[in-house]
């Protein structure tokens, strides 16, 4: 997932505010994203983890993968899965024909920390038993990965790796060959600006030549029209659309970030109150 290690450490909170999930009238572009099946509202996190920043942009996911209907999904930058096993979790739900590939050499960075090795192989151990048939981990780097993708091919690229300026318009402009005529490119982090975070810079120079919509909560999410014939439901948030719309559609995702992080503090308590009780028994 790439974003800030300090709110890793620190579990702080990502969302400006906890608004009630109330639809209440829709219109426009807000009728396009709520106005229809909102079974995808209610779909859990497939990686439930308290301290993983993208959990606020999990329905986000789950929403974008059925209005988009990608055929390729690449990640650049998965570290324990929270936000690829939404995208694969989607792509079972919405019944989307697409194969999934996550890059990363599971390493780590200067912005996250070394991994362990238990983390590539409890994820792998996950993708195997839940998404193989069509779900793809590459453990190789951004660069390397490049050979294996024919030009044109990818329909949503999500690139959360290394944050800097640098680092970042690196991997868009190498990996800008190979992405379709109907690509959407996701930017993680687009709101933090600490250190030598530089996503949000970037972000604001894509927006000079690409339409774009970015959430500001959970670090900031950019998304980006790339592709010219970039189709179905999703590019409702490429067009002109009034600001209190616009503010309306990220208060109400920002809202529902909320229940994927609550329900991944759940699943903690739930997991130390096993283990307590195990302790608790071995004791007796």
């Amino acid at each position: 997932e790439g974003a800030s290690a300090r709110c890793r450490r620190t579990g702080r909170t990502c969302h400006r505010s906890r608004q009630p999930i109330t639809l209440g009238p829709v219109s426009g572009a807000l009728d396009t994203i709520f106005g229809g099946n909102l079974d995808w509202l209610f779909w859990p996190p497939a990686r439930p983890h308290p301290e993983w920043a993208w959990l606020g942009h999990i329905p986000f996911a789950h929403w974008l993968v059925g209005a988009a209907r990608p055929r390729v999904i690449v990640e650049l930058g998965t570290h324990i899965g929270a936000s690829y096993a939404a995208f694969c979790d989607a792509v079972v739900r919405h019944g989307v024909a697409a194969r999934c590939y996550a890059v990363d050499t599971w390493a780590g960075d200067r912005h996250s920390g070394a991994y362990a090795e238990a983390v590539f192989a409890e994820l792998n151990a996950f993708n195997t038993a839940r998404f193989s048939a069509f779900s793809t981990l590459l453990r190789v780097s951004f660069d390397a990965a490049l050979e294996q993708f024919s030009d044109g091919t990818i329909d949503l690229l999500h690139i959360d790796g290394f944050h800097t300026y640098d680092a970042v318009r690196h991997d868009f402009e190498t990996w800008r060959p190979k992405l379709s005529d109907r690509a959407i490119v996701l930017l993680h982090d687009t709101a933090e600006r600490q250190d030598d975070f530089g996503v949000w810079k970037y972000w604001e120079e894509l927006r000079q030549t690409y339409r774009g919509f970015a959430f500001e909560h959970s670090h900031g999410l950019g998304v980006l029209r790339v592709g010219e014939h970039a189709e179905g439901p999703a590019t409702v948030l490429f067009g002109d659309m009034a600001a209190d719309e616009a503010n309306r559609i990220r208060e109400r995702f920002a809202a529902l970030g909320e229940t994927p992080r609550w329900m991944a503090r759940a699943f903690q308590f739930r997991a130390e109150n096993e283990r307590l009780r195990a302790r608790l028994g071995q004791s007796r």
